[in-house]
């Protein structure tokens, strides 16, 4: 063996792992980088988009995902729970949302794109508190005129199962709508509207 034999070995053996420990820092250095181009806790809370998985929301139930910081309540209503907001048109103080924060495609008494489904932030608009969801009907605390809810427990103030205040509340006006839309049957995107404008 001579010495030419030794140093092209010795080359060919260098040159390999000189390229295996190069591609291991690309790699290490480009997956931080990727991972760069996700928003950040800041921006999300900022008003990123929020998609929602509804398919294993039960009819009568609630579920809370977090959308600029703020609760926002997706609520599954029933065909009975929906005809109890009708009933009480003529008991809120604005059963059309007219004076509501609400994004202009939002119409209606149930305030919904999808009858079956609200959309709600969840805060109070009186001082920020956050309700509690009460969908039973006339519980002992809150009257055999309840048809189901929500209920601020820091002032008061009632609010049916579409958001929209009763009179003579602390609150204001209605709980707000956010801007959403449906991506597909069981899929929602909290935070943009059904053009997809934020």
């Amino acid at each position: 063996m001579s010495n030419g034999d030794v140093s092209q070995g010795r080359r060919r053996f260098l040159i390999g792992a000189t390229s295996v420990v190069g591609g291991v820092g690309v790699v290490g250095a480009a997956v931080p980088f990727v991972a760069s181009w996700n928003p950040s806790a800041k921006a999300e809370a900022a008003g990123a988009p929020v998609t929602v998985n509804v398919s294993k929301l039960e009819p009568g139930q609630q579920m809370t995902v977090k959308w600029r910081g703020k609760p926002v309540w997706v609520i599954r209503r029933t065909e009975e729970m929906n005809e109890n907001i009708l009933e009480l048109n003529d008991k809120v103080k604005d059963p059309l949302s007219k004076e509501a924060d609400q994004p202009a495609y939002i119409e209606g008494e149930l305030r919904a794109i999808k009858d079956e489904y609200a959309v709600l932030v969840g805060i109070c608009t009186h001082l920020g508190c956050s309700p509690q969801f009460r969908p039973e009907v006339a519980p002992a605390d809150l009257g055999e005129d309840w048809l189901g809810g929500f209920y601020c427990a820091c002032h008061g103030s009632r609010y049916d199962l579409a958001g929209r205040v009763y009179p003579n509340m602390p609150a204001p006006s209605n709980l707000q709508v956010p801007p959403y839309r449906y991506d597909d049957e069981n899929t929602l995107t909290v935070g943009l509207d059904p053009e997809g404008a934020a």
